[in-house]
């Protein structure tokens, strides 16, 4: 926190005061006056606190920035101004106090020991998601003969639900379909319409979580009612060049899995760089504990909370209360590692004079667009936007930086996991959702 110490000499605060007296005498309305011939004494007696209060306003805000460039200080905070009294007859102070970036000597930055995780994309893994394809262009059909329920099928149920032993008005629904096997159902409904046939009805039990959405639901026993209305089966499509036809642009089976296995590829390369710079970013926090600005932090935090949220909200899984207050530090603890990782790396870049070039812009609006699938054209014309260009050379000039940090690290390839492995699917699962 820095406080500067301002006064402004006399003869300017009564020309500042002068002028806000002919300014308001112009405009005032005053019983007894015509328009613009009222005293300055009486106006004085009516307005003399708001006129105080204006000039010493105009003062602060006609003085300050310029203060605040003659010491080549920059606040990252909103100055919070203490001022005096203001009187004609004498000089005028305030004081300003917020906070500024930290002074920074010196960056620890060279010869970190970073892991880079494992990164091949095998033939089962281009198997998995084009089985995902697969399963999405699959039809629906009654199994003929017809039979009871199996893992893989569609049911489709009518229910009501009653917990406690009282029917919850709003907890049934009639047409719901209901994938056996697929892990997206409770487990007890699950186990309990396999096996079940068209016109059969069933009792189901199960007892929520106690952080279940559902206040009213926590740590409860539920019973669900069910009739079974349809059992339907999915028949999946060949995999044959047809097949590839039908999922995009593509000629042949062949094309479809070397797509895949591209895409697969970026998506590995992307978790790698990602865990390489989480590392990166932990180690310069580790060698270099400097302060960080407490507005910088919460800035930093209420950006990561909306992020949050919003994947919360396309993830259909609303946060608790009791979910929030256990994030709370682990949020904080990574935005101050953020802000002041930030920092850092903003003070390398101006050591060693890293600069974002037209070039490096270009290349950046092209990558977007190819993310987006938008023409390079309309990308470019929507980052003309000043704030929406600022972001992207910050993102450009972070990867410079984590780019020369990981060159100047010694990096140590982490061993491939087993296939099979919990470890091995939770990887897989990152690098076909990335």
């Amino acid at each position: 926190m820095m406080e500067l110490q301002i006064e402004i000499p006399a003869d300017t605060v009564k020309t500042e005061v002068d002028k806000a007296y002919v300014n308001l005498g112009k405009k005032a309305h005053v019983k007894g006056f015509r328009p613009g011939k009222a005293p300055r004494s009486v106006l004085s007696q009516l307005y003399g606190p708001q006129v105080q209060n204006d000039v010493a306003n105009v003062i602060v805000n006609s003085t300050l920035p310029q203060v605040l460039t003659d010491k080549n200080v920059t606040p990252i905070s909103q100055p919070d101004v203490e001022a005096g009294k203001i009187d004609p007859k004498a000089a005028f102070s305030y004081k300003a106090r917020f906070e500024v970036s930290p002074e920074i000597e010196e960056v620890k930055y060279e010869g970190f020991e970073l892991s880079r995780p494992a990164s091949e994309v095998t033939d089962s893994m281009v198997d998995e998601q084009i089985e995902r394809l697969r399963q999405g262009l699959a039809t629906l059909k009654a199994p003929e003969p017809a039979r009871p329920a199996q893992a893989g099928d569609i049911v489709v149920i009518d229910f009501t639900l009653s917990v406690d032993g009282k029917e919850v008005k709003d907890g049934g629904g009639q047409g719901v379909q209901l994938e056996l096997g697929s892990k997206q159902i409770l487990p007890e409904l699950d186990l309990g319409l396999t096996g079940k046939s068209v016109g059969d009805k069933v009792e189901v039990t199960s007892e929520f979580p106690e952080r279940h959405p559902r206040e009213d639901f926590r740590g409860k026993k539920g019973t669900f009612a069910i009739t079974v209305g349809e059992i339907k089966e999915k028949v999946l499509p060949n995999l044959d060049d047809e097949f590839a036809k039908d999922v995009g642009q593509f000629q042949t089976l062949v094309e479809l899995r070397a797509d895949v296995h591209t895409r697969l590829q970026k998506a590995a390369k992307d978790q790698v760089d990602t865990a390489i710079a989480e590392q990166i970013v932990e180690k310069l926090n580790e060698n270099n504990p400097v302060e960080v600005p407490p507005s910088l932090v919460q800035q930093q935090c209420k950006l990561m909370e909306t992020q949050i949220l919003q994947q919360a909200r396309r993830a259909g899984q609303p946060i608790t209360q009791e979910q929030w207050a256990a994030l709370h530090g682990t949020i904080h603890a990574d935005a101050e590692k953020k802000v002041r990782a930030g920092l850092l790396m903003a003070h390398i870049a101006r050591k060693l004079e890293i600069k974002v070039t037209d070039e490096d812009i270009e290349n950046g609006l092209k990558e977007l667009a190819e993310e987006t699938g938008k023409n390079v054209a309309k990308v470019r014309a929507e980052y003309r936007e000043k704030s929406k260009r600022d972001i992207l050379i910050g993102m450009i000039l972070e990867d410079k930086i984590l780019d020369l940090l990981e060159a100047k690290s010694k990096i140590v390839d982490a061993p491939a996991l087993p296939e099979g492995t919990s470890e091995a699917k939770e990887s897989e699962e990152k690098t076909e959702n990335a």
